[in-house]
């Protein structure tokens, strides 16, 4: 089979470019598929966008989409300057062969909000990066040394290059705590603003692992996800994980991590403060895991126009119009 990939979020700081890069890797290792790197899909089976900016109104070809979560949709007041093109790529995943979600929780919410039927949802989860694992007293006081980190700290994940309501990281750095608390990820102007804080700036696989073993807790105060890589890659790393209460982190993290009321930080930051190791092991769910079952919905959207092409002229009409 050959697949056109969208490639253009690889790039990408943010969770979407872990998952596409990750995916990638691991659909190439996988081997059962050609794997084409473009945006402009032709003379492939299948087209994959792992990212709803690359969803096409008017694909040549089955369309895949992978939906991370619907927050604009359940944010309008956030998303005002580009809730068009947002309503645009919503329209493009409404007419997507497939479409992959991370959580059962998310896929509710495409089933719900975008009237997408079941049958036509897979849900597969996402798993820490293979250089995300647990690292040697050496490497974690190199790094602590790097970044002039102290010795015990709380840890937030997470870029920072535009302000995210639904990560309240601002409202993190104001909780009550007792041990300083280090921000890990890309930043803007804004984030220097913020007080009483560390921040590191960008870093590479190998210090982040280093850095998320070297941690007390990551301490995680989202209040809506659509998965959450950053308490899974933690757990990998060996790290205790506090996090706020809400669906997707509950059914991902399944018990292995403190829960608190999303609207008590303070309560979240205690109980990171509390957490003891050693930490839950992650979910056993791999980017092998990943990309095999991707591989099948790939092969279940190009079996939808195989069988449209396989049917008679007058009964092939009919279905494409009660699809449209």
């Amino acid at each position: 089979m050959k697949v056109a990939f969208d490639s253009r979020p690889t790039k990408s700081t943010h969770g979407v470019g872990r998952y596409a890069r990750c995916l990638l890797d691991a659909l190439r290792d996988a081997g059962e598929c050609e794997v084409v790197e473009t945006h402009e899909p032709r003379r492939c089976e299948v087209f994959h966008s792992p990212w709803i900016d690359g969803a096409l109104l008017r694909s040549p070809i089955p369309q895949v989409v992978t939906v991370h979560d619907l927050a604009p949709l359940k944010r309008h007041g956030q998303y005002l300057r580009s809730m068009l093109r947002f309503k645009l790529r919503y329209l493009a995943v409404q007419r997507a062969a497939r479409v992959i979600v991370p959580t059962y929780a998310v896929a509710e919410e495409v089933e719900n909000v975008l009237e997408i039927p079941q049958e036509r949802i897979a849900v597969i989860p996402e798993a820490p990066a293979p250089g995300l694992h647990a690292r040697s007293d050496e490497e974690v006081s190199a790094v602590r040394h790097r970044f002039s980190l102290p010795e015990h700290y709380l840890v937030w994940v997470g870029a920072m290059r535009t302000p995210d309501p639904r990560k309240r990281v601002a409202p993190l750095t104001r909780a009550h705590r007792s041990m300083p608390l280090v921000l890990v990820g890309p930043t803007a102007p804004w984030a220097h603003e913020l007080q009483g804080v560390k921040l590191t700036g960008a870093v590479s696989d190998d210090e982040l692992a280093a850095i998320y073993t070297g941690a007390h807790a990551l301490v995680f105060p989202s209040d809506d996800e659509g998965f959450g890589l950053p308490p899974v890659e933690a757990l990998a790393c060996g790290t205790p994980v506090a996090v706020c209460d809400v669906p997707a982190l509950r059914e991902v993290l399944d018990g292995r991590a403190t829960l608190s009321a999303v609207d008590d930080l303070d309560g979240l930051v205690a109980a990171a403060e509390a957490a003891e190791r050693p930490a839950p092991p992650p979910p056993a769910w791999t980017w092998d895991d990943a990309a095999h079952a991707t591989l099948k919905v790939y092969r279940e959207a190009a079996e939808v126009i195989d069988c449209l092409r396989s049917m008679r002229p007058k009964h092939r009409a009919a279905t494409l119009v009660k699809d449209a």
